[in-house]
């Protein structure tokens, strides 16, 4: 004999086993136009070395500079910036967590009163009380997959927020280095400044006291005289665009203006021969990096909305419940219960065309996040190739300078000496003083731009990252404050997943496990 089950359950069962998941399954955006991209570095100061010791996550440290590697690893504690990336991760697993739990059943309604009355009977008044409370419950179905769908979106979401914040880290260590580097070139060009101030100092002060002995004349004495004011004048310059960069660190370092000022002193040389060695091909590293990764997860979050939207053509199927109970202190009226379940469905049927218009939005910005990730991978592309050029053209550049340095100062020696023996006017020495300086402060900006090259490089590789827990996002003491503010219960210290690789086939369940 088979076993017989209530007809409620029994209708249950159908209704589960017909559950389905309207909507587009999410699909990897088509890269096949990438074929068609020249994903390669310019020249040679990006190279292959399969046996490279490079370590994208940690670049600035091959630089061995200790001033640099404390700013960087300072800011990843103290940015304010990267800690905003930090809540916003922590924001986005609350929402997730908050989309799961619409798959199960929620009390709609509590309620509880009671009252006193008094009732004349005969010659005298009694008093009574009545009170009755109860409740609502409802469980809606997810039986067209709104609510799965919902889960993958805040999912997607969640891991797009984790790559933004591992972005920030890439772009904080690249402001960083690139801010650090730029101070380092100015303090040099400052030195060659007084350097060079001097040497026309002197020379200034003996062509006065020739003058004043009638031994050279006044024209000499004025040019020297200009020559030397020209080049005390560069300096306000130079030391305001370099107290600015202080500043700019200092902020970086979620720290007041001009508190790093005594920190950023170091011995260490400028590392101008540096160059790139990579382990694999630009193009695998594009689909690394963090922007890009966060792009397509955004690919995939939007995707999903497509599904809720069309969820909304269909009946939704909820199965509620009440239970109540009502009572008083008179004797001749009993106490009472109720308890009743049943099915519900509520059905939108006159707003059709609202609802395909809901659809058509959505799948209008799913194609607007398609379209952004093609773009992040076209500028990661260009990205690359930029900073290589750079790279090797600031190295060729360099060469030149050097020599050019090389044969001014031989021109100054010589002018010098010509002078002293009366071969050649004064204004040759000031010419030859004066290429000098120019050439000196173009070699320093030229090594300027290619540290910045450098950083641009790693940078454009998606390199300076690490994959954070939220305790290494936020300081203790700020979770500690959340936690007294809020219940935040477990969900800080849910380990983050990976995610760097993106849902890669149909039907995937992009998920992290629930708090």
């Amino acid at each position: 004999m088979s076993k017989r089950y209530p007809w409620p359950v029994a209708a249950l069962a159908v209704l589960l086993s017909a559950c389905t998941t309207v909507g587009p399954d999410y699909t990897p955006p088509d890269d096949a136009w990438l074929d068609a991209l020249e994903l390669s570095v310019y020249g040679e100061s990006v190279t292959m070395a399969p046996d490279s010791d490079l370590e994208l996550a940690t670049w600035w440290q091959q630089f061995d500079d200790p001033v640099l590697d404390f700013l960087i690893d300072s800011a990843r504690r103290e940015n304010p910036g990267l800690r905003l990336a930090g809540l916003r991760v922590l924001e986005a697993r609350a929402l997730a967590a908050a989309a799961g739990a619409a798959l199960y059943p929620q009390a709609q309604t509590i309620s509880a009163d009671a009252a006193y009355g008094k009732r004349s009977s005969g010659p005298g008044e009694s008093g009574f009380s009545t009170w009755d409370a109860g409740f609502n419950i409802g469980w809606e179905l997810d039986f067209w997959g709104r609510f799965q769908r919902g889960i993958e979106s805040a999912d997607s979401a969640y891991f797009a927020s984790v790559a933004n914040q591992r972005d920030a880290q890439v772009l904080l260590a690249a402001t960083i280095a690139d801010t650090y580097w730029r101070f380092r070139i100015i303090e040099a060009r400052i030195a060659i400044l007084n350097k060079n101030a001097q040497q026309q100092g002197r020379s200034y002060e003996i062509t006065r006291q020739m003058f004043e002995a009638g031994q050279q004349s006044e024209l000499d004495l004025q040019q020297a005289r200009t020559q030397y004011l020209a080049t005390l004048s560069t300096l306000p310059g130079l030391e305001g665009a370099g107290s600015q960069l202080v500043n700019a660190l200092s902020a970086l370092l979620g720290r007041g203006p001009g508190e790093l000022r005594g920190a950023l002193d170091s011995d260490a040389p400028l590392p101008t021969d540096h160059t790139v060695a990579l382990e694999e091909l630009p193009a695998v590293l594009i689909q690394r990096r963090p922007d890009v990764r966060a792009s397509l997860w955004s690919v995939a979050a939007q995707s999903a909305q497509i599904g809720i939207a069309e969820a909304e053509y269909y009946p939704s199927i909820a199965i509620g419940g009440s239970v109540g109970w009502t009572g008083n202190s008179l004797p001749a009226v009993d106490s009472t219960g109720l308890l009743g379940a049943g099915p519900a469905l509520r059905w939108t049927v006159f707003d059709w065309g609202r609802i395909a218009n809901s659809v058509r939005i959505q799948d209008a910005r799913l194609q607007q996040t398609l379209e952004a990730y093609r773009n992040t991978v076209l500028n990661a592309a260009r990205e690359i190739n930029d900073a290589s050029i750079a790279l090797d053209k600031s190295s060729e550049q360099r060469a030149l300078l050097v020599e050019t340095v090389d044969a001014s100062e031989r021109a100054l020696e010589i002018a010098t000496t010509r002078y002293r023996e009366g071969y050649a006017d004064f204004q040759r020495v000031l010419d030859a003083q004066r290429v000098v300086f120019t050439q000196a402060d173009r070699k320093l900006q030229n090594d300027g731009q290619h540290l910045r090259a450098i950083v641009a490089m790693y940078t454009a590789l998606g390199g300076g990252w690490r994959p954070d827990q939220i305790d290494d996002m936020l300081p203790p003491e700020l979770l500690q404050q959340m936690q007294e503010r809020s219940d935040w219960g477990d969900l800080p210290t849910i380990p983050v997943l990976d995610a760097t690789q993106p849902p890669a086939t149909e039907n995937d369940t992009i998920t992290e496990p629930s708090p």
